[in-house]
């Protein structure tokens, strides 16, 4: 057995720790280095990998920690499914088939705690979390960092992406999970699995997320990017955006309005003038959008190219008839999103063709936070506030550059597409409504949706009326059974599963 696969299993309580370890534990994590180099022969570099390798489990790279171990959730990252297959907005594929049965049981709601969807998404995010956990006491030990010769600027750049990175990781837990266990350090032995083998309250998830990125504030240098050299890294940008996100799910309305207008005082951010520029490979950390994404490359060894790409040219992700009616007349993102008579899901591809449909390695970056979901924040908390003329204008700002986006043929849309919501209504139900419709169009298929129809409370109203059996303990998915049997039932589950 080699040192490093202890390290690499246990902090991500019983994921793979208790059974069928062996498959795991024979092969080299993928972006970790080896841990008797990281202890015994610590460099810039050794503490500079630990620090990447926590970005991996982001990425829609296939296979990361399986092979082709779909029945587990494991072949890549499962966002889509859960979030744009869940919400009925995605079909798994264009042409129903029996391939992949656990996913259309995400569609209808079908779905038991076994569901490798859940499996998935639990097993990528605490992994992360492990990771995040092994590089901060390396980062935080001062006379290491010391002998190594790391300068504390880089030293605090680092760690303040760290922590950035737990945040975002236990962010995707509880949003889906609710009460989570909360590991904050590495574990080197199976009884201390056993002994965080327990889930804590949500509110203490939370705090811990507001904690986390306080310290990233704090610790990221200002700028747009981080590093200008590798602008893929968390940037304080980001940091405020994800407080900002954080205190929009906790309805707390006010942080949001000023978290985003700290971000716009910044001026770091604008709308791009084409839409499609946030998909575009070709711009990618050229357009003046996006705040956060995984950078995928092709070519690389240990290969980092997007195999989402892949999915999509084996039939995989088609809209439902529901999502495409929610489009107005000309909305020219659209055509954008998806061209139906050819298949294409050209946001996800990275490009108005499709050069990367079919590729498990295309460069094609997973866009987690952009400018105009976050001005969609600042406009859902001013409605909240009752200040509606700011809500409307921010809403008619992202139409607006909807409508001024040349169509996909280059064209400009037909006079009169998309106009202004009305800027004197006070009726916060249709602003809400307004807002509802908005972020659908705006983010549709950027895995949002489902998260969204949960935190407003509308999840059963909006799947009841599309035929789904939605039922009001679906608000939580479950925590995964394996999880639960892995524990000896030290792990709960969530009720109604």
């Amino acid at each position: 057995m080699k040192k490093f696969a202890l390290f690499y299993i246990a902090p991500a309580a019983f994921l793979m720790l208790v059974s069928g370890c062996d498959k795991y534990l024979n092969e080299a994590p993928l972006g970790l280095v080896n841990e008797n180099v990281i202890t015994e022969k610590p460099t810039i570099n050794t503490v500079t990998s630990l620090v990447d390798a926590s970005y991996i489990p982001l990425s829609s790279t296939l296979n990361l920690f399986g092979n082709w171990d779909w029945s587990n959730g494991l072949v890549i990252r499962n966002d889509f499914i859960i979030e744009d297959i869940a919400s009925g907005d995605m079909l798994k594929k264009w042409n129903p088939d029996g391939d992949q049965a656990w996913m259309d049981q995400l569609s209808d709601w079908t779905f038991t705690a076994s569901n490798g969807a859940f499996n998935g998404i639990w097993s990528y995010d605490y992994e992360g979390v492990s990771r995040t956990n092994r590089a901060i006491p390396q980062l935080m030990n001062k006379d290491l960092m010391t002998q190594i010769g790391m300068d504390e600027t880089s030293r605090e750049r680092l760690l303040g992406e760290v922590y950035f990175l737990r945040a975002f990781y236990y962010f995707d837990l509880v949003t889906n999970f609710g009460d989570v266990p909360l590991l904050l350090k590495p574990l080197a032995k199976f009884s201390e699995a056993y002994e965080v083998a327990k889930r804590v309250s949500k509110d203490e998830i939370w705090n811990q997320i507001s904690e986390d990125l306080n310290q990233a504030y704090t610790l990221l240098p200002q700028g747009r990017f981080s590093s200008t050299a590798e602008k893929w890294r968390a940037s304080k940008g980001a940091a405020i955006a994800l407080q900002a996100k954080t205190a929009l799910y906790n309805q707390k309305w006010q942080d949001v309005v000023a978290k985003v207008n700290e971000l716009q005082t910044l001026n770091y951010y604008h709308l791009n003038t084409n839409y499609f520029d946030n998909f575009d490979a070709t711009k990618e950390f050229a357009d003046e959008e996006v705040i956060f994404a995984y950078d995928h490359q092709q070519g690389k060894t240990p290969v980092r190219g997007n195999g989402l790409t892949a999915l999509i040219g084996w039939g995989f992700i088609a809209p439902s008839q529901n999502f495409l009616n929610e489009f107005e007349a000309n909305d020219p993102r659209l055509a954008y999103t998806v061209n139906t008579d050819d298949k294409n899901v050209y946001k996800l591809l990275g490009a108005k063709t499709s050069t990367y449909k079919g590729s498990d390695d295309s460069p094609v970056n997973r866009i987690y936070i952009r400018w105009a979901d976050v001005l969609l924040w600042k406009a859902e908390a001013s409605n909240e506030l009752g200040n509606y003329s700011d809500a409307i204008s921010l809403i008619n700002t992202v139409r607006q550059r909807a409508r001024t986006t040349p169509t996909f043929s280059g064209s400009n849309a037909p006079q009169g597409t998309l106009p202004d919501r009305n800027p004197a209504s006070t009726d916060k139900a249709q602003i809400r409504n307004w807002l509802i419709h908005e972020r659908r169009v705006e983010l549709g298929f950027e895995a949002h949706r489902m998260n969204d129809l949960r935190r407003w409370g509308i999840a059963k109203e909006v799947l009841s009326s599309m035929g789904v059996n939605f039922q009001d303990n679906n608000y939580l998915y479950p925590i995964p059974q394996g999880e639960i049997d892995k524990s000896g039932g030290l792990i709960t589950q969530n009720p109604g599963y």
